[in-house]
This record gives C-alpha cells, sequence and structure tokens, in this order.
C-alpha cells in the first residue's frame, strides 16, 4: 500500500521560500514513498506503455492520491507544499520507475504551480483541485511551429472582443495534448510590445474552437501523448487572464526555471536506473573468461559515468535551492542545471547501452528506452544551446 504525502501543514502560506523545512525522518518517508510508487506502479509496465504509446491515465490518479499533482502548490486547494529541493528529489525517484510519466508529471506541475501563483481565488479555486489530485490534467502551450527557442517571436492572437477574448494560432510540441483538462496558452495581446505583448490564458479543454492535431509519433516518450493544440477562434472570458495582461511572457519564463529543474532530475533518475542495470550486467557477463567487471575499460567508463552523475545532482540541489530563496541568479543556475544534467544523463544512458552491448538494443532489457526518453531532455524547456545563451549573457551583464 503506498503511503499518501500529507502537507506540510495547515498554515503554510507559500510552496517557495516560505515552505517548511522537513526533517530528515519527513524527508525519507516522502521519498520512501515516492520510490515505492515508482517501483510498483511505474517500472513494471514501462515497457508496454511505450510499446503501445499508452497515456496511463488511471495510475496518473493514483499518483495525484498519493500528493503527486501539486508537488509545490500551497495546501489549500490540495498541494503538498513542499520546496523545489524536495520537489527535485522526487522526480529523480520517479524516473527511475519511468522517466516519460516523470516529466509529464512534471509539466502538469508546472501548470500547476503557475495557477497557485499567478491565478486569483477563482482560477485557483476552480482548477487547483482537479490537478493536485490528478482527477483533471494540465498542459503548457507556448511552443509554436515557427517559435521555439524564440519564445517572445509566438503568433497566436488574442484579440479583445467585448468582455471576452479570440485566440487564433497553433502550438507544437504539447504534451498532455488531447488529454488535459485545462491549458494555459501563451498569446499575443499587443501585436507592437514584444515580450511585453503577451498574456497567459486558461483554456478549458471543452471550450468550442479548441481542436488538437493527429499523435506524433516520436523517438520517446511515447507514453504520454504529444499533439499540436489548435485554436480556431476560441473564445474565452476575460476572466481567463492569468495574471494580468502583458505578463505572460514573464509567467512562461518563471515557470520553465523550475521545468528545468526537474526534467534535470528527470535525467538524473532514468540515467541512475540504467548505471544501476550496469554495474549488476558487468557482474554477470563473462567474455573471455572473465567478467566484465574485472576490465579495467569497462572499470573506467563505469567511474566515469558515476562522476558525472554526483556532479550533475549537485547542479541540480544547489539550483533548486537557490530557486527557493529567489536568489537572484537562480535563473542562470537552472539553466547550468538543465544543461549539465541533461547531456550527462543522455550520456550515462548511452554509454550503459554501449557496455550492455547487443543486449542493450534490445527492447526488453529497458536500457534502449531510457536512452530514447532521456534524449529529447536536452531539447525541451529550452535547448541546452539556449541555456548557454542564458548563461553567457547573464556573465556577461546582459
Amino acid at each position: 500500500m503506498v503511503t499518501t504525502i500529507a502537507p506540510l501543514s495547515q498554515t503554510t502560506p507559500a510552496p517557495d521560500p516560505a515552505a517548511p523545512t522537513l526533517t530528515a525522518e519527513e524527508r525519507a518517508a516522502i521519498l520512501d514513498a515516492v520510490r515505492e510508487f515508482a517501483q510498483h506502479e511505474l517500472a513494471p509496465h514501462a515497457l508496454e506503455w511505450d510499446a503501445a504509446s499508452h497515456f496511463p491515465r488511471e495510475t496518473l490518479n493514483h499518483a495525484g492520491d498519493l500528493g503527486l499533482g501539486g508537488i509545490y502548490v500551497r495546501e489549500d486547494f490540495g498541494g503538498t507544499g513542499l520546496s523545489r529541493s524536495d520537489a527535485a528529489a522526487i522526480f529523480e525517484e520517479l524516473a527511475q520507475g519511468d522517466p516519460a510519466i516523470a516529466a509529464y508529471i512534471s509539466i502538469h506541475n508546472m501548470v500547476a504551480w503557475m495557477i497557485d501563483t499567478y491565478g486569483d481565488e477563482t482560477q485557483r479555486g476552480q482548477w487547483l483541485p482537479p490537478l493536485t489530485s490528478m482527477s483533471g490534467f494540465g498542459s503548457y502551450c507556448l511552443t509554436e511551429p515557427g517559435a521555439g527557442s524564440d519564445a517572445a517571436a509566438i503568433a497566436t492572437s488574442a484579440i479583445r472582443s467585448g468582455d471576452d477574448y479570440v485566440l487564433t494560432g497553433v502550438k507544437q510540441f504539447i504534451s498532455g495534448g488531447g488529454e488535459a483538462a485545462v491549458y494555459i496558452v501563451m498569446a499575443r495581446t499587443d501585436a507592437d510590445a514584444g515580450a511585453r505583448g503577451i498574456t497567459a490564458f486558461l483554456v478549458p479543454a471543452d471550450t468550442p474552437g479548441l481542436s488538437f492535431g493527429q499523435l506524433e509519433h516520436k523517438m520517446g516518450w511515447n507514453a504520454q501523448p504529444t499533439r499540436q493544440v489548435i485554436l480556431d477562434e476560441v473564445r474565452v472570458p476575460a476572466s481567463s487572464i492569468l495574471g494580468v495582461l502583458g505578463q505572460g511572457f514573464k509567467i512562461a519564463m518563471s515557470a520553465l526555471d523550475g521545468g528545468r529543474i526537474n526534467i534535470a532530475a528527470c535525467s538524473l533518475g532514468g540515467a541512475q536506473w540504467a548505471l544501476d542495470r550496469t554495474v549488476k550486467y558487468v557482474h554477470e557477463r563473462f567474455t573471455f573468461g572473465e567478467p566484465l567487471a574485472e576490465k579495467q575499460a569497462v572499470v573506467f567508463a563505469l567511474a566515469d559515468m558515476a562522476t558525472e552523475l554526483r556532479a550533475a545532482r549537485s547542479l541540480v540541489r544547489d539550483a533548486a535551492a537557490a530557486l527557493d530563496v529567489k536568489a537572484p541568479d537562480a535563473s542562470m543556475q537552472c539553466a547550468m542545471a538543465k544543461r549539465f544534467a541533461t547531456d550527462a544523463g543522455f550520456k550515462v544512458a548511452n554509454e550503459a547501452l554501449q557496455l550492455h552491448g547487443g543486449y542493450g538494443y534490445l527492447h526488453e532489457y529497458g536500457i534502449e528506452k531510457v536512452v530514447r526518453d532521456l534524449r529529447v531532455h536536452q531539447i525541451l524547456e529550452g535547448t541546452n544551446e539556449i541555456m548557454r545563451v542564458i548563461i553567457g549573457r547573464q556573465l556577461l551583464g546582459g
């Protein structure tokens, strides 16, 4: 029986720097519960879900029961109220069960946090209960076919019409597309204001004019659906604005800081699983009369893999702590952690496949799935080239 992650208190006002500090015992209990969930409800089904491109709605409902639908959302509407540091450790554990599902839970949590942080009480009351319980899912709609890394160049428009806004445009690569209950859509409300002309809107799934493209066939992340989100004169009331008019780009960027830490943590979890499997494999696999574990080249490779993951984990923990206290360089630290950990995670998983030889290429061993799942982490939440831009600009004072 999986233990529910109970809220830390009934009075915590906010999940960021004000979140209570867990005792070592509390933190261990939470991670034990998450580890049990990952081992018993994710890992046994991960290969099947991947092969069938199956989105495990019922399992995600169970994740909500555990408290994983609003990890750093305030408690008054069902959140767990944990810190970003605690969340990073949770996502690493989840990814050891299935990186694709862990990553979707990360995106879902990003949506819940945006509504919790920037929404008014009506919006919080409407959307947070289903999101934190994961009886309803959330999707984040920023990327467009012609505006990927250049998020400020989005073309989706939101035109005022009386008391409403009419949204028209296409969003690309949307995780949960066609499955979510609510979509946070970034749209342009002022054509001449650049990034300051973007506004965030809450769009319910049943809004007329909202439709979805075909399910994308991807290299990895097969267990979570990815589709275009198409807005054809979607009419929403002005009360659907999240935050205030023109604040959308700021909201999107603040959400991505946390999303980058979470995806970095998912890379750590997937790569750690692959490393652990490889350590076991090289003890069992004999070549030329001796186990692979006796070969110096293998020993050196494993040493480098473990070192890379330890270094990446330190960067992720530092970035999460910086975000918790709203450090001035938190965005740069998040970019550093995302760049380093996702590169390291893919490298370690790929090396694990190599050390497994031909068996690593077989689906039943699970290694090739982790390689495929972790590859996209170097692209999403801002490509690793964009992470270098962010880091370099801050270093140069730009």
